[in-house]
């Protein structure tokens, strides 16, 4: 997860590096600074909540177990003495009970065990505060002449096109990366437009494009961005990265 990129774009980390985007140069302390909080907020959170689904999983065993008891017992007092129950049938009826409180018991330990699991990744991922990642989004910008950016090709491709876009939305430069392997591919851009004039520093976005055999296929579109935070949602632990938005673990494709 930590790098998908083919050699290429590991021998280019080294010198991307120089170019990070300026808030991830100047706000990566600052954000190192709320790590220690966000820890012991994961942990806390997870706590709570392994306690509470195991507080509330055993009540209900222990309720079904009450519940099963009371039926039974009146039953067996209001039993026909001259067709009294079977003793097979309870011992069946014992084996339910057993059966169901058995799963009941498994639920409990299994939210307890991903309660904790979540909390764990939730510390694992604060460690990425302050680090810049590659994910995915549209966004490069422009520093000191120099941009940088990303692409993932789910296949080999004859032909890699990137066009890059104004605010306006108008395409001030196109690079003709020429063929590739799938992977991640970086993206560098010498600041010039079409014409061979600079352009001023600031944000910009880009389209990919390729082909393979005359037929298009995937290039997905990779940003550079500041991790800030790490928050846990339903579906998993995010990243909070500047510029992308909410970020899960697996869709980082590189950390610097």
């Amino acid at each position: 997860m930590l790098n998908a990129s083919q050699n290429s774009s590991a021998a280019s980390a080294p010198a991307l590096a120089m170019n990070l985007p300026k808030n991830a140069q100047n706000g990566g302390a600052q954000a190192a600074k709320n790590q220690n909080s966000n820890v012991q907020g994961a942990n806390v959170t997870g706590a709570a909540e392994a306690k509470s689904g195991s507080t509330k999983a055993k009540g209900g065993v222990e309720e079904s177990q009450d519940r099963f008891l009371k039926l039974l017992v009146t039953q067996m007092k209001n039993q026909d003495p001259l067709n009294p129950m079977d003793n097979a049938q309870v011992t069946s009826q014992m084996a339910q009970l057993s059966t169901v409180s058995g799963i009941d018991k498994l639920n409990a330990t299994l939210a307890a065990l991903s309660s904790s699991m979540a909390a764990s990744q939730s510390m694992q991922a604060s460690s990425m505060i302050g680090r810049v990642v590659m994910a995915p989004g549209n966004r490069i910008e422009l520093k000191n002449g120099k941009g940088m950016a990303g692409l993932e090709l789910a296949q080999p491709a004859d032909s890699v096109t990137v066009q890059i876009k104004d605010t306006a939305g108008n395409v001030v430069r196109s690079l003709n990366m020429g063929s590739h392997s799938a992977g991640v591919v970086p993206v560098l851009w010498d600041g010039k437009n079409d014409a061979g004039s600079e352009l001023e520093d600031g944000n910009y976005q880009f389209s990919t494009a390729a082909t393979l055999g005359g037929k298009n296929t995937n290039a997905d579109a990779l940003s550079y961005g500041l991790v800030n935070g790490v928050m846990q949602r339903p579906e998993g632990t995010k990243l909070n990265v500047e510029y992308l938005g909410e970020t899960s673990m697996e869709s980082v494709k590189q950390i610097l």
